[in-house]
């Protein structure tokens, strides 16, 4: 069975540097900028606080290989509760989310 995140609140910012998932803090999240939360799909702190302790750490980080993750695990499900929320194409997401393609592809994972 896979290990899951810590829970670990820390302050919070409406940028995502400050975000403290796995990507962040031990993969290469940090390399693509910044995002400023402006969505009212946006997860709050609170909400962020209660999902983060349910992902699934990352199999490279469990020794079982792969590449590192480059994208805000926040992030990444905030772009997945902007296309659900607001029905619009995969390739019509705003460009301040992850390409679309990288979205779709951890969606099929966690949805």
């Amino acid at each position: 069975m896979s290990q899951f995140y810590a829970l670990s609140l820390g302050g919070s910012s409406p940028l995502t540097p400050s975000c403290d998932c796995l990507a962040h803090r031990f993969e290469n999240a940090a390399d693509n900028g910044t995002r400023e939360r402006r969505y009212p799909t946006d997860m709050t702190d609170a909400q962020w606080a209660a999902v983060r302790p349910l992902l699934p750490v990352p199999g490279r980080l469990e020794g079982r290989g792969g590449q590192p993750e480059a994208y805000c695990h926040r992030t990444m499900l905030d772009a997945i509760h902007y296309l659900v929320d607001n029905g619009t194409k995969w390739r019509a997401m705003p460009a301040d989310f992850p390409p679309w393609d990288r979205v779709y592809a951890a969606g099929a994972i966690t949805v």
